[in-house]
């Protein structure tokens, strides 16, 4: 994988482009140019990103292209909100996510961040990476940086939630950084 990867991101956020140059070294990616993109409507992560990534080959056949979906499952929400996570509070995801669990303590309050990405070489070749961040959520907002869940969810072996330990640490450890890890390794063996 000596060359340059050109790639496009299948999505319009800013911050999973921002974390994904980051984590993706050697892999030159820019957003998709979408007016809209399909709904969401798969069952796993892995769908749904699989999904984005054949829309955006719609658009850019001879292209790399990248589907990302990610989400937050939490223990007392039945592993919710999960694949709905981008739906469930449309900015408020913290705040919300507070909201349901006032009151309650001890395991019901583990979580992990969860992201799928997946990747569709110009030849069709697909190429897939998990990863995961355990944790726990939070008893109040706490921190500045990253954004939906990060000023609540507090990853293991951490005192501090993600938009507290701040955009550089996220970069490196995230679930999203995780997953482009394993991607490249997927990548790089084939």
């Amino acid at each position: 994988m000596g060359d340059l990867i050109r790639a496009l991101l299948a999505s319009a956020n800013e911050n999973k482009l921002r974390e994904l140059r980051h984590a993706l070294d050697g892999w030159s990616l820019e957003l998709l140019d979408a007016q809209e993109y399909p709904p969401e409507s798969g069952a796993t992560y892995y769908e749904n990103a699989r999904g984005k990534a054949e829309f955006g080959r719609t658009l850019a056949p001879d292209r790399w292209v990248l589907g990302e979906d990610s989400g937050v499952e939490i223990e007392g929400l039945g592993g919710g909100p999960g694949v709905l996570s981008a739906r469930w509070a449309a900015g408020r995801e913290a705040e919300r996510a507070l909201e349901e669990l006032h009151g309650v303590q001890g395991d019901a309050r583990r979580a992990r961040y969860i992201c799928e990405l997946v990747a569709i070489a110009p030849d069709g070749a697909e190429h897939r990476g998990t990863g995961v961040l355990e944790g726990w959520i939070a008893d109040e907002l706490r921190g500045t940086e990253g954004f939906g869940f990060d000023p609540v969810f507090i990853p293991d072996g951490e005192n501090r939630t993600v938009a507290e330990l701040g955009n550089d640490w996220k970069r490196d450890n995230s679930h999203r950084a995780r997953a482009a890890r394993v991607l490249l390794a997927s990548i790089m063996q084939s």
